[in-house]
């Protein structure tokens, strides 16, 4: 049983359920892929090795322990607000985690500039679906995350079907982590790792079996940017956060289609602390974006995306 599971379990710690109390009109932009990495107990997301190996990836010099709290204070600092998210990893991982209910009290805290998303482990079964609603009703999350590489999952894999009829009947997005990760990188055999289960393609299934469900394949999503575009264009559903890239390193097709055909399917994230959110926009800056589509892809999409617009 992970840390976040036996949290949930017990009843002697009060919910404080999120209600959202950011002024969207007043903000400039919306991270929606940011990571708290320690919980409120200290608890980190990864294991040291995992750790290091990310860090490593990203060239990544900032502080990596980032709280609910050090978040707040660094989007509230620029009149932006973030989403905020852990993964929940026990089965594929044996590494415990932190808290997805502490995030989502630390959310509830911060709520004029913070949305909490939940996760939950999908080899959890009946127990998973359960939490999935748990933390909606109980806890207020806005949406899921999912990590297939790291979670040891296809997402496409029918076993998983009432998780994402959980998640629909909620009302809420699920976001999935696509294409290459930091995670295991540069490790023997990728500490296990396997990138195949990030393809894009694996999350159309779901895209047209789930037709109500909004999905977002988080990261440009090479080696699969095409397949991802198709994916996009295709599905009504289904959007693209810009997180875990630098912009200077974005796919020429994507920056292409975010400024044309998929403008309004396309969102800002960032992937902070391992990539900062000044260092993306800074770039995002140089892209030659239109400029009637930049405030869509800082904030407006994303709102549509979220159910607040």
């Amino acid at each position: 049983m992970s840390l976040s599971t036996s949290l949930a379990d017990d009843s002697s710690i009060r919910a404080e359920k999120y209600e959202c109390a950011i002024d969207f009109d007043a903000i400039t932009a919306l991270d929606v892929h940011t990571h708290v990495e320690v919980d409120g107990c200290g608890h980190r997301a990864l294991d040291d090795d995992l750790m290091a190996a990310s860090a490593q990836y990203f060239k990544s010099e900032a502080d990596r322990a980032s709280t609910v709290d050090s978040v707040a204070a660094h989007y509230r600092a620029r009149n932006m607000a973030a989403i905020v998210f852990t993964v929940d990893a026990g089965s594929a991982s044996g590494h415990p985690g932190n808290s997805v209910e502490d995030i989502a009290r630390g959310a509830a805290r911060n709520n004029d500039v913070l949305i909490p998303f939940g996760s939950v482990d999908p080899w959890g079964g009946k127990a998973a679906v359960k939490r999935a609603v748990h933390l909606v009703d109980d806890y207020g999350v806005r949406g899921f995350k999912f990590h297939p590489s790291m979670q040891g999952f296809e997402p496409n894999d029918r076993r998983f079907y009432p998780l994402y009829e959980a998640i629909t009947e909620a009302g809420v997005p699920a976001l999935f982590h696509t294409g290459q990760t930091g995670i295991g990188a540069g490790l023997p055999g990728g500490h296990g790792v396997k990138l195949r289960y990030s393809n894009p393609m694996l999350l159309d299934d779901i895209a047209a079996d789930f037709p109500d469900l909004t999905i977002i394949m988080a990261h440009p999503a090479i080696p699969w940017a095409d397949e991802q575009i198709a994916i996009a264009t295709h599905k009504a559903n289904v959007y693209i956060d810009l997180s875990g890239w630098s912009p200077k390193y974005f796919p020429p097709q994507l920056v292409r289609a975010a400024n044309s055909y998929l403008r309004h399917k396309v969102l800002f994230g960032s992937d902070f602390p391992v990539l900062q959110s000044d260092r993306w926009m800074s770039e995002f800056d140089k892209l030659e974006i239109r400029k009637e589509i930049r405030p869509l892809i800082l904030k407006e999409n994303a709102l549509t995306a979220l159910g607040f617009r």
